[in-house]
C-alpha cells in the first residue's frame, strides 16, 4: 500500500512538474515573443520609444511578462497612430503627385516592417509641404493663365468657356481649388492657348490698325462730323495704342472688324463721287500755301487741267489727289526754308511803308499843329527816320541772304514768279537815282538863291507896305507860303535842269510788269518824289514874283 501510495504520489508529482514545466515554457515563449515584438516595435517606431527596465535574474517570468505587456500595448497603440499618420501623409503625397502628373493614384498600405520613425515621418511631411507649395504655385499659375485667357477672349470676342474647356473641363464652372486641374498637360495647354490668342490678337490689331488708318484718311478727306465719327471713336483710338493697351471688350472681334471694313467701303464709294470736289479743295489749299509764301504753284495740277482730266477719265482721281498731297508737302518744306528771307522781306516792305508815310507826313503843312494825336505822329516820324536809314543795309543783307539761299538750293529765289534779287537790285538802283534827284534839286535850289540875290542887287528889294492888317501880318508871318502882302503865292511847278523827275516805280507800277509779285496794299518804294516843302515854295514864289515870270511857266536855268 505504501509502495502504491508512493507510486501514485510520484505520478501526481510528475504530472504537476510536467504541467509546471509546460507553463514555464509557455510563459518563456510568450515572454520571448513579446520581447521580440517589443524590439521590432522599438526598431520600427524609433529611438524615442520608452525602454524596458526589468531585472531578469531576480524577477520571475510572470513578473517579466507583466512588465513587458503594458509597454507592448503602448507601443502597439503608438504604432497604429504612427501608421495612420504615415498613411495620411502618403495619401496626400500620392494625391498631389497624381494631380501634378495627371494620373490616378492608389493608396498603398504600410507593411509591418516599414520605417515608422519620427525622422521618416518628418521627411514625408517635408515632402508633403513641398508638394503642397508646388500645388499652390501651380494653382496660382493656372488662375493667372485662366484670367489671361479670359481677358484675351473678351478682347477678341471669343467664347471663354469653350476655349478653356478645350484645355480641361475643370477650368470653367467650378469654384473649388481641389477640382481645378493643375497637371503639366493643363499648364502646357493653357500656355499654348495664350500664345495662339496673342498671335490672333496681334494679327487682328495690325489688320484693324490698317483699316482705321484708312478710315482716318477718309474722315479727313470727307471732313466727317463728330457725330459720324462717334460710332467708331473707340475703334479709331487703337491707332495710337500699343498691343498691351488694347483691353476693351470686343474691340478686336470679327464683328467689329467687319463693321469697320464696311464703313471704309462706304466712305470709299462716297469719296469716289466727291473726288473732284476733294481734289479742287486740296488744290486750293496748295494755292493758299504758295500765296502765303509768295511761291508759284505747280501748274501741272491747275484747276482747269484737273477738271478736264477727271471728266475725261484718263487719270485716276486718287492719283491726282496723291500728287497734290505731295506738292503740298513739298510747298510746306520750301516755305520753311524760305521763312527767314520772307521775314526779312516783310520787314523791308514795312520800312518802305514807313518811308512813304514819312514823306507824306513831311508834306503836311499842319503836322506841327497842337491837334489831338500830333505827339504820336512826331514819335512815329522819329522812329520812321531811323528805320528809313536802315533800308539800304536791309536791302544789301537781303541780297546776301538770297544769294546764299540760291547757292545752297541751286535754284533761283522767286517772289511771286520774279527773282527776288532782280527786284532788290532794281530797287537799289532806283534809290540811288532818287538820291541823285535830291542832290540835283538841292543844287538847283542853290542856283535859284544866287539868281534871287543878283536880282535884289540890281533892282533892290521889294518894299513892304507900311500898313498891314493884323490878319495879313499873321498870314505873312505864319503861313509857309506868305509873301508879306497877306496873299498866298501860287505854287510853282516842279522843274529840274533836264526833264521832270521820273516817277519811281511802286509795287502797283510793278504789277503790270512782274505779274503782281507784291500785295496790293503794300508799297515797296515811296510815292513819286515831291521835294517841294513849305520853305521851298517860299523861295520859288519869291523868285517868280521878282523875275516877273508866270507862276505856272517853266523856269529856265542858264
Amino acid at each position: 500500500m505504501f509502495l502504491e501510495l508512493e507510486t501514485e504520489c510520484m505520478r501526481v508529482y510528475r504530472r504537476k512538474v510536467d504541467s509546471a514545466n509546460a507553463d514555464r515554457a509557455q510563459l518563456r515563449q510568450s515572454l520571448m515573443a513579446k520581447q521580440a515584438e517589443l524590439k521590432a516595435l522599438v526598431a520600427s517606431i524609433g529611438e524615442d520609444t520608452p525602454q524596458l527596465k526589468v531585472d531578469e535574474k531576480h524577477a520571475s517570468l510572470k513578473e517579466q511578462l507583466a512588465a513587458v505587456t503594458p509597454l507592448l500595448e503602448d507601443l502597439r497603440a503608438t504604432k497604429e497612430e504612427r501608421i495612420k499618420q504615415f498613411s495620411n501623409v502618403q495619401s496626400e503625397i500620392e494625391k498631389i503627385n497624381a494631380q501634378i502628373s495627371d494620373h490616378s493614384y492608389q493608396h498603398e498600405r504600410l507593411n509591418n516592417d516599414y520605417d515608422l520613425s519620427t525622422r521618416r515621418l518628418a521627411d514625408l511631411q517635408m515632402q508633403l509641404r513641398n508638394l503642397q507649395r508646388e500645388k499652390s504655385d501651380r494653382l496660382q499659375k493656372v488662375f493667372v493663365y485662366v484670367d489671361e485667357v479670359h481677358c484675351l477672349c473678351a478682347v477678341l470676342g471669343m467664347d471663354f468657356a469653350n476655349t478653356v474647356k478645350d484645355v480641361h473641363p475643370s477650368l470653367h464652372g467650378t469654384d473649388s481649388e481641389n477640382s481645378t486641374n493643375i497637371s503639366d498637360s493643363t499648364l502646357e495647354g493653357l500656355t499654348q492657348t495664350i500664345l495662339k490668342l496673342k498671335a490672333e490678337k496681334r494679327n487682328r490689331v495690325l489688320k484693324l490698325q490698317d483699316i482705321v488708318e484708312k478710315l482716318h484718311k477718309l474722315w479727313n478727306l470727307m471732313e466727317s462730323t463728330e457725330q459720324e465719327r462717334r460710332h467708331f471713336a473707340e475703334v479709331a483710338a487703337i491707332l495710337g495704342s500699343s498691343e498691351e493697351e488694347i483691353t476693351s471688350p470686343n474691340i478686336l472681334s470679327l464683328e467689329t472688324i467687319q463693321e469697320t471694313e464696311e464703313e471704309v467701303e462706304r466712305l470709299t464709294k462716297q469719296k469716289a463721287s466727291r473726288m473732284k470736289e476733294l481734289v479742287l479743295k486740296r488744290r486750293l489749299e496748295l494755292e493758299n500755301i504758295c500765296r502765303h509764301a509768295h511761291m508759284e504753284p505747280d501748274m501741272s495740277t491747275a484747276p482747269e487741267k484737273i477738271i478736264a482730266l477727271i471728266d475725261s477719265g484718263l487719270v485716276d482721281p486718287c492719283e491726282l489727289l496723291s500728287s497734290i498731297e505731295e506738292q503740298i508737302a513739298k510747298a510746306n518744306e520750301q516755305s520753311l526754308t524760305r521763312k527767314d528771307i520772307m521775314e526779312r522781306v516783310d520787314r523791308w516792305l514795312s520800312a518802305c511803308d514807313e518811308e512813304t508815310w514819312l514823306e507824306e507826313y513831311n508834306q503836311d503843312d499842319n503836322r506841327y499843329s497842337a491837334g489831338r494825336g500830333a505827339h504820336l505822329n512826331l514819335k512815329r516820324a522819329e522812329k520812321a527816320r531811323v528805320l528809313v536809314q536802315k533800308i539800304p543795309t536791309m536791302i544789301d543783307n537781303l541780297i546776301d541772304k538770297t544769294f546764299a539761299w540760291e547757292d545752297e538750293s541751286n535754284v533761283p529765289f522767286l517772289y511771286d514768279g520774279v527773282r527776288l534779287v532782280a527786284i532788290l537790285e532794281e530797287q537799289k538802283l532806283r534809290r540811288v537815282q532818287k538820291e541823285e534827284d535830291k542832290k540835283r534839286y538841292r543844287d538847283q535850289k542853290k542856283l535859284q538863291n544866287l539868281l534871287l540875290k543878283e536880282k535884289e542887287l540890281i533892282f533892290g528889294s521889294k518894299p513892304t507896305p507900311k500898313k498891314t492888317s493884323s490878319f495879313n501880318r499873321r498870314m505873312s508871318s505864319h503861313h509857309p507860303n506868305g509873301n508879306g502882302s497877306g496873299f498866298m503865292t501860287p505854287m510853282p511847278r516842279r522843274v529840274s535842269a533836264g526833264s521832270a523827275t521820273p516817277e519811281l516805280l511802286t509795287p502797283r507800277s510793278y504789277s503790270g510788269r512782274y505779274n503782281t509779285y507784291f500785295k496790293e496794299n503794300r508799297r515797296m518804294t515811296p510815292a513819286p518824289l515831291n521835294f517841294s516843302t513849305a520853305s521851298k515854295d517860299d523861295s520859288m514864289s519869291s523868285f517868280a514874283s521878282i523875275s516877273g515870270s508866270e507862276p505856272d511857266s517853266p523856269l529856265v536855268l542858264h
